[in-house]
C-alpha cells in the first residue's frame, strides 16, 4: 500500500463521530484504510452504546465537552491507556440549540449562544491545551468549519458568528503553540454536507441544493472529499500550513452570478403577481 501521505502506523484522536454519516466517521475510516490507528472520543455514554456495531472493538472513550475538565480527564485516559504519545486530533463536534424552532438572530438567547460557543469552538482551546502534552512535537489538530464566514443565511443563525470564532481560536492557537512546538492547528472550511447533524438546521435542504447549484461542477460536495483535505492536514505532507483555513466547497464561494442561477432567480421574480 503507498503511503505518500505517511499516516501508517500513526495514531490520531477523532472527536464527534456521531453515525456513518458524520464526517468524523469519514475521516476516521479514511485514516484508518490509510494503516492510522485511530482512538475515538465521543459526546455520552448512550451514544457510546449507539455506535458500537459502527465501532466495534475500537478504543472509544466519553467526554463531553461541555463539562469542564472533560478534556483534561480524556487526556489522562487516553494516555493511561497506552495510546499517546497522538500525532494529531480530529476536532469534529458542534452544537445549536434549534428546539424553539427557527428565530432570527437578533432573537439569539445568552443561554443558547454561550452553550453553542462552548462546545463549538473553546472546546477546541481546551481539547488542543489538555492533549499537549501527550502529542508528539510535529502534531496536527485540524477543526472542521464552514467554507465562507462572509455569508449570512438565515436559517443557520449564531452558530456563523461561532464558527468564525473557532477560525480565530485555530489562529491563535496555532501561534501559541509555536513557542515551543511544531505543532500545527489548522481548519478546513467546508461547504454544506449531507450529514445527520446539518439535516437539524431548520430549512437546510434548501440551502444544499441552492449550494449544489452554485458550484463549478453543479454536483454538491461530497464529504469523502473533505475526509481527503482532513488527511491531508493531519500528514507531514502539509507541513508548511499552519494557522490556515484551507476551504474545499467545490467552487461554491466563487460563483454567486452564476448564470443558470441568475436565470431562475429572475424567472421567480418576474412570475410574481403585480401589485
Amino acid at each position: 500500500m503507498s503511503d505518500f501521505l505517511q499516516l501508517s502506523g500513526k495514531t490520531f484522536l477523532v472527536q464527534g463521530v456521531a453515525n456513518k454519516k458524520s464526517v468524523a466517521w469519514i475521516i476516521a475510516r479514511s485514516l484508518e484504510e490509510q494503516g492510522a490507528r485511530v482512538v475515538y472520543a465521543v459526546r455520552s455514554e448512550a451514544r457510546k452504546k449507539t455506535l458500537e456495531a459502527l465501532l466495534g472493538d475500537r478504543p472509544v472513550f466519553v467526554c463531553d465537552v461541555e463539562q469542564e475538565g472533560a478534556c483534561d480527564q480524556l487526556a489522562a485516559s487516553i494516555a493511561t491507556a497506552g495510546l499517546a504519545p497522538l500525532h494529531g486530533l480530529v476536532h469534529s463536534i458542534a452544537f445549536a440549540n434549534y428546539s424553539d424552532g427557527f428565530k432570527t438572530f437578533a432573537e439569539t438567547k445568552r443561554a443558547d449562544f454561550l452553550q453553542a460557543t462552548s462546545i463549538s469552538a473553546f472546546s477546541l482551546v481546551e481539547l488542543t491545551r489538555a492533549f499537549k502534552p501527550h502529542l508528539t512535537q510535529d502534531a496536527s489538530v485540524v477543526t472542521i468549519g464552514i467554507s465562507s464566514l462572509l455569508v449570512t443565511p438565515d436559517n443557520y443563525g449564531y452558530m456563523g458568528p461561532i464558527k468564525a470564532a473557532l477560525e480565530s481560536c485555530a489562529r491563535f492557537l496555532a501561534k501559541s503553540l509555536s513557542a515551543d512546538t511544531a505543532i500545527r492547528v489548522n481548519v478546513l472550511g467546508s461547504g454544506p454536507l449531507k450529514t445527520s447533524a446539518s439535516a437539524g438546521i431548520p430549512g437546510y435542504l434548501e440551502s444544499y441544493l441552492y449550494a449544489e447549484k452554485l458550484t463549478f461542477r453543479k454536483r454538491a460536495l461530497d464529504t469523502q472529499e473533505v475526509a481527503n483535505i482532513a488527511m491531508f492536514l493531519l500528514s507531514p505532507r502539509s507541513s508548511g500550513i499552519n494557522g490556515t483555513t484551507l476551504v474545499v466547497d467545490a467552487g461554491l464561494g466563487s460563483n454567486y452570478f452564476d448564470k443558470d442561477v441568475i436565470r431562475l432567480a429572475m424567472r421567480t421574480e418576474n412570475a410574481k403577481p403585480s401589485q
